[in-house]
This record gives structure tokens, sequence and C-alpha cells, in this order.
């Protein structure tokens, strides 16, 4: 297939694998489609796109993304609309992140107009790998890391970026618990925790252990200097809803990523006539809102779950239960609207659908 703008080579596979996948039974992130794209940044430019039969990749031993960890990823999704369309929400936006990442961990950009043309061409060829079962889509993961075969400490001069797709089931089946974490840091001012960089997750993977093993599901991250000011949840953007105000840590600070799916909960929320307030949130009047009960919702916003709603929160040895989740007005209906949204079931009035 060819774009009107980028030539992609195009290498099919002989059978398709899609008839071993059970779409009764599926998990998240462990089956995958049958191709993926695939450019190589070589002597200071971006060499031909391909799209070849997905399969292992053969690595030097010596590949500088695992000794230095360059090595960034986006996520989003596609979905199957009411007539057989495949929809893709506001791509553009992970291409720009993307490229924010790219430019944070010193490596090479991928031209936006790629990085789209490329993931609809991708998408094209697999469009029956996108479930039309409800709570189903094809999470999609582009993400690129160095490729230098050399054992020093400079940025890589080689990449190689990559799309790969997966058809998955719902993140989170039910609602979290989780914890504020007051010792361990996800990310500090001046670091890289604005980008989506691989290695911001591994750091965070010991202390979701530790909180796992007192009976949460994932942490809410404060600041590092302090820990008196909330940042994210888990791998999310977090929203909470007080006394009718719907509050969100700013992106302001270089700490927090920039989110998709906060930005657009916040959008729909102005239009609907919430008052929203991006600004510094303190851990103190969270636990305060918590106690004298004026804390009415509060929900991770990100690209694998959209919604996760919070089913309680612990700090300091007490976990403070917040309002049942039927009671929640804010977080139900935008997971209702956003996911109509992304099924093509209401106007794309943002012009936020890429149509396949």
């Amino acid at each position: 297939m060819a774009t009107d703008t980028v030539n992609i080579k195009i290498t099919r596979v002989e059978e398709s694998r899609i008839s071993t996948v059970d779409f009764n039974n599926l998990p998240f992130g462990k089956f995958f489609s049958d191709h993926m794209f695939e450019m190589d940044f070589v002597d200071g430019e971006w060499q031909a796109p391909t799209i070849v039969p997905f399969a292992n990749l053969s690595l030097h031993p010596a590949t500088s993304a695992i000794h230095y960890g360059q090595s960034i990823f986006e996520g989003l999704k596609a979905q199957k609309g009411e007539d057989g369309e495949i929809l893709v929400f506001r791509p553009d936006m992970n291409a720009k992140r993307f490229n924010e990442s790219a430019v944070r961990m010193s490596m090479a950009p991928v031209p936006e107009e790629i990085f789209l043309e490329g993931l609809r061409a991708l998408l094209d060829l697999d469009k029956d790998w996108v479930s039309s079962n409800e709570g189903q889509s094809l999470y999609i993961r582009p993400f690129m890391f160095a490729t230098d075969d050399y054992v020093g400490i400079r940025p890589s001069e080689r990449y190689k970026f990559l799309i790969i797709t997966s058809p998955v089931g719902a993140y989170y089946s039910e609602p979290v618990p989780v914890k504020i974490e007051t010792k361990y840091t996800r990310a500090a001012a001046g670091g890289v925790g604005r980008a989506k960089a691989a290695g911001n997750y591994a750091a965070s993977l010991y202390p979701a252990k530790l909180a796992a093993e007192e009976g949460y599901r994932q942490l809410i991250w404060t600041d590092a200097k302090t820990h008196k000011y909330i940042e994210e949840a888990g791998t999310m953007n977090v929203v909470f809803v007080i006394n009718d105000v719907v509050i969100t840590p700013s992106e302001a600070n270089d700490t927090i990523l920039k989110g998709i799916t906060k930005k657009s909960v916040l959008q729909i929320a102005k239009e609907w006539g919430y008052k929203v307030e991006e600004r510094d949130v303190t851990v103190e009047e969270i636990i305060e809102a918590l106690k004298n009960k004026t804390l009415q919702d509060a929900f991770g916003a990100g690209t694998a779950a959209t919604i996760a709603h919070i089913s309680l929160i612990g700090y300091e040895g007490v976990n403070y239960e917040l309002p049942k989740i039927e009671d929640r007005e804010l977080s139900n209906r935008i997971k209702d609207h956003i996911t109509d949204y992304k099924k093509g079931r209401v106007e794309d009035k943002y012009n936020w659908l890429m149509r396949i």
C-alpha cells in the first residue's frame, strides 16, 4: 500500500494467526497482530518505512538501549465503529507527545506524517484484528529504541522505530484501591517524568509491588521533594471532583505526563458546565475532603483503561472509602461518553477521530 505522501513497502504474512486467538477470553497485551511497522534511523536520516510480518528482533549484545535506556513509547487504541469503520482516538496527539519524549531523551524525532501514515497503513492491513465485541479494542504500541552496537555513554546515532498492535480486553475490570506514596518517587523536577520513557515505568514497579502486598492495585504518586503534592495515579493522570469542582494536577510541572485522555476529559467537562481547575493539588486537601465527605469522585484517566474508578485511597495506614461507583456523576458520564465517541456513536465535533 502506498499513501499519497508516504511510500511504505509491505510484506504480507503467508497465513494469518487470527484464528488462534480466543476473542471471548482476551487478556491485555498477550496476543499480537499479524504485521508490524518498522523504520530505522541511520546516517542521520530515516530509512524507507516497511510493514513486515510480526516477528522477533535480533539485537547485538551491546545494543545501547539495553545498557543506557534510550527507549520511549506511546499507547493508543483502535475501535470498530457501528458501521465497521476503524476509528483511532486523537493519534496526532500521540505523535506530538512521542516526539517530545524523543527530544528529551536525545533521540531522533519521527516525522509526524510518517508516524500517522504508518499507523494508518498498518491498521488497514490488520483491520480484521479490531474486535467489535463490547469492551475490546486493538491496542497500538509505537516505540523507539537506540540501536548502536557500542558500549559508551553518549546519544545513539541509530534508532529503530516500530508500531505493533495487540487485541485487548479491559485493563481494569473493577474499581481500583490505591495508596498515596510518600517514600518512593516516580519523577523529580528537571528529570524525565514528562517523557514516556521506558525507565520511568521500570522505576515504578518495586514500590507498586510493595503496595500490592498491602492490598492496593496502584499508587498515587507525590512530588519527590516534599511528598505533599499529588502528581499521577499509577500509569495514569488523576482527576478528583470536590464540591462539584473538577480538579487535576497542573501539567506546568515537568514531572507529569501530558495526558491525552485527561485533556479530553477536561475539555468535555468544561463544555458540560463543570468548573475545572488545573493546579497544584495537595495530599492534605484530598485527605480532608475524604474525611468531610466532600470528595465526590476520583479516577485515573489514561489510554489503557480510559477511566479507572478509584474505590479507596490509603494514606498513613488509614483507608478512606470513596462514594459508591453508581453514585458518581462525572466519571460514569464521561466514561460512557468517551467510549461512545471512540466508537463513533456520537458526533465527532472536535475532529478527534482518525478513520481507516
